[in-house]
């Protein structure tokens, strides 16, 4: 995507008042939901037209690339803007472990036992 169709894109996107909007990554063949992130405009703009994910950091308050300096890189191969457009799917080649913690998915780390709701609720 070039700067001008990223430009529309997030024209249409609806940020928090702290200027964020969440980032699910997810793998683009397996479906697996990978992490959780936050972009503001120019990490958008950079993850729509780079090819690699961008991502605010809330705690550090700068941009960070996810790999740059782990080595394990997100590729991005898609995206897509939740029904309300403030969400975003992004679709990656992910390379190596996602989660910092060195596991493949952030959501590997704390699996929960919720209660399963039944169909017939």
């Amino acid at each position: 995507m070039n700067a001008v169709e990223a430009d529309r894109v997030i024209e249409r996107v609806i940020f928090a008042e702290n200027g964020l909007m969440p980032a699910i990554i997810q793998q683009w063949d397996t479906k697996e939901v990978l992490m959780l992130g936050y972009m503001n405009a120019e990490a958008l703009r950079r993850t729509l037209t780079e090819g690699r994910v961008t991502f605010w950091s809330r705690s550090r308050q700068e941009f960070w690339r996810k790999g740059d300096t782990s080595g394990n890189v997100q590729l991005v191969r898609g995206a897509a803007l939740d029904c309300d457009g403030d969400a975003i799917l992004v679709t990656v080649d992910q390379h190596g472990p996602a989660c910092h913690t060195g596991a493949h998915a952030c959501f590997d780390v704390d699996p929960l036992t919720p209660f399963v709701g039944a169909e017939d609720a």
